[in-house]
């Protein structure tokens, strides 16, 4: 479909379903199939930690939920706005994000964000379409938050001897998140 100045937008179709709990989602949706050795290179690399495959689910639910969270977040916005599409402006993007983002793009390991924008569109879907350009910031959107989490893991314990996160430690920094996004 075509928009106001001939924007492209991705075509969604409404649903009332606002947000489901992860336990609720699709068990398609909820299997991660990035790279184990990808993802833990980019943790070394971003925050010097050690992750294993056990952190890989973990850090998969946790991204999608807040992408998802900020998008839900960025429908009241557009809707003031008078837009039925959900603009990159419309996010709720936090200073600390934004800086996220741009260090993440500078960061010289990649992570796969493929399997995590796929699981986006496994979810429920919103009132509101997204824009091409939304789609086309998602996966720097999903590094920002990754790096953040990844650097929000390394703050709650940042001695020499701490570079293997525990459960504890990734549900105090999902806490943190959760309170700030």
């Amino acid at each position: 479909a075509s928009g106001p100045r001939g924007r492209q937008y991705i075509r969604q179709r409404p649903s009332p379903v606002r947000s489901l709990p992860r336990s609720t989602w699709p068990k398609e949706v909820k299997v991660a199939v990035m790279g184990v050795p990808k993802f833990e290179r980019f943790f070394r690399a971003a925050a010097g930690l050690e992750v294993d495959k056990d952190d890989l689910k973990r850090y998969s639910d946790f991204v999608a939920q807040k992408i998802c969270d900020l998008l839900i977040m960025a429908e009241p916005t557009a809707r003031a706005n008078d837009r039925g599409v959900i603009l990159p402006c419309d996010l709720p993007i936090t200073k600390g994000i934004q800086e996220s983002i741009h260090s993440f793009r500078k960061l010289p390991e990649a992570l796969e964000l493929e399997p995590i924008l796929e699981r986006l569109a496994g979810l429920p879907q919103l009132d509101l379409l997204w824009s091409d350009d939304l789609e086309r910031e998602l996966p720097d959107l999903l590094g920002g938050t990754s790096l953040a989490l990844a650097r929000t893991l390394r703050i709650l314990e940042p001695g020499p001897d701490s570079k293997h996160p525990t459960t504890e430690r990734w549900e105090r920094a999902f806490r943190i998140f959760d309170a700030l996004l």
